[in-house]
């Protein structure tokens, strides 16, 4: 889809109300909405971080959005692709503030660039305890990625097309926190496999996007 065309219709999305859980359970394992409610008190002691779904033009002016592969480490979510963000520092002013920094220092597409267009529904992730909250952005020039080494294995852009064409969404057996293997629902971008959070945050925005059009 040509960006223009994209960026006109996205500043739509503002009056579009959140979809939250009927977006989200698309996504999930049928044992992740009990598990959820079993974690109440550690609901209440997660902690917070800020993401970015990120828009943008590409060479050709068609419509990109940005994931990253992250780097093999030691931690629960090791070589899973998910969005540019990170936790919410003491400096920093709010989770929207957190995202944008860290997209910024992730992928190296500078804070002043990014337009925040909507913040969306918030999701809980057990394994590491987090509150996650996703915003949708854009940049109108086509970036110049810079990833950072020590944390991103590779950038991944997805053309728009690609993430809302239905044939995407996959079921996978993985190996998973809660238990050794399971069926989860997934997407397949550019030949990633992306499930969790990352793909309960996707659910919403594509739901959101087709509402748009």
């Amino acid at each position: 889809m040509d960006f223009g065309e994209f960026q006109q219709s996205l500043s739509k999305i503002k009056n579009i109300p959140l979809l939250g859980e009927s977006s989200h359970f698309k996504m999930v394992p049928p044992f992740r909405q009990e598990l959820v409610k079993n974690q109440t008190e550690a609901i209440k002691r997660a902690k917070h971080a800020g993401v970015m779904a990120l828009f943008y033009p590409n060479a050709n002016q068609q419509t990109q959005l940005v994931l990253i592969l992250r780097k093999t480490y030691k931690g629960v979510h090791s070589a899973q692709v998910g969005f540019p963000g990170g936790k919410l520092e003491k400096h920093d002013q709010s989770l929207e503030e957190a995202a944008l920094r860290e997209t910024e220092e992730e992928i190296g597409v500078p804070v002043k660039q990014i337009k925040v267009m909507k913040k969306l529904s918030q999701v809980y992730i057990p394994p590491s305890n987090f509150y996650v909250q996703p915003f949708v952005g854009i940049t109108a020039t086509t970036p110049k990625f810079i990833k950072q080494d020590d944390e991103v294995e590779d950038v991944i852009e997805v053309d728009l097309e690609h993430f809302l064409d239905d044939a995407v969404l996959i079921t996978k057996r993985l190996a998973t926190s809660y238990s050794v293997e399971v069926e989860v629902p997934a997407f397949k971008l550019n030949g990633h496999v992306v499930w969790g959070a990352t793909a309960m945050m996707l659910s919403e925005i594509k739901d959101m996007l087709k509402q748009l059009w």
